[in-house]
C-alpha cells in the first residue's frame, strides 16, 4: 500500500455539501445525483479556487453518524484562505494525514484501499485516526470515471 505521512497547516474545504446515506461498496447514487445536479460552471469555479493540498476537486466525507448510517458529503476543494460566502465550508485544523494512493477501477480500488487501511495499515503502523474529514483527491480519471488514480487523505495522530 503506497502511503505517505503529511503535516498540514490548518486549511478549509469549500464547496457544495449535502447529507447522504453511507454506502460501503459501489457508487453512492445520492452523491452521484448531488454532483450531477451542479452546473458545469460550479465545477470550474471550484477548480479555480483550489490553492492548497489536497489538490483538485475533492470528495469529502465528514460528520459520520455514530451508527454509520449517514454522513455529510462535500464536493469541493481545499483553500488556504477565506472561501466565498455562498459555499459550504469545513474548517480543518493543522495536523498529520496519512495519504494512500489508489489506482484502477473506480470506485472499487479506492474502497479496497479504504478497507485495507483498517485491516492492514493501522494495525501494523504507529498511527490512529483522529477527528477530521476523510478526503479523496482524484488525480486522474478516465472519461467515464471507470478508472481513476486517487489519494485518500485520513487525519491521523500517533497511537
Amino acid at each position: 500500500m503506497e502511503t505517505r505521512i503529511v503535516d498540514r497547516p490548518a486549511f478549509r474545504l469549500a464547496g457544495h455539501a449535502t447529507r447522504v446515506p453511507f454506502v460501503r461498496e459501489g457508487v453512492n447514487p445520492d452523491i452521484r445525483r448531488h454532483i450531477v445536479a451542479l452546473p458545469p460552471e460550479a465545477h470550474a469555479r471550484l477548480k479555480a479556487l483550489s490553492d492548497t493540498e489536497p489538490p483538485g476537486l475533492l470528495q469529502v466525507g465528514d460528520e459520520l453518524d455514530p451508527d454509520g448510517a449517514e454522513l455529510t458529503y462535500l464536493h469541493g476543494v481545499a483553500v488556504a484562505g477565506e472561501a466565498p460566502g455562498d459555499l459550504d465550508v469545513i474548517e480543518v485544523p493543522a495536523g498529520r494525514w496519512a495519504v494512500f494512493r489508489t489506482d484502477g477501477a473506480h470506485p472499487e480500488a479506492l474502497q479496497k484501499v479504504w478497507a485495507a487501511t483498517a485491516t492492514e495499515w493501522f494495525p501494523s503502523n504507529p498511527w490512529r485516526l483522529r477527528p477530521g474529514p476523510s478526503i479523496v483527491s482524484i488525480l486522474e480519471h478516465s472519461e467515464d470515471f471507470g478508472t481513476a488514480t486517487c489519494e485518500l487523505w485520513l487525519a491521523v495522530e500517533p497511537a
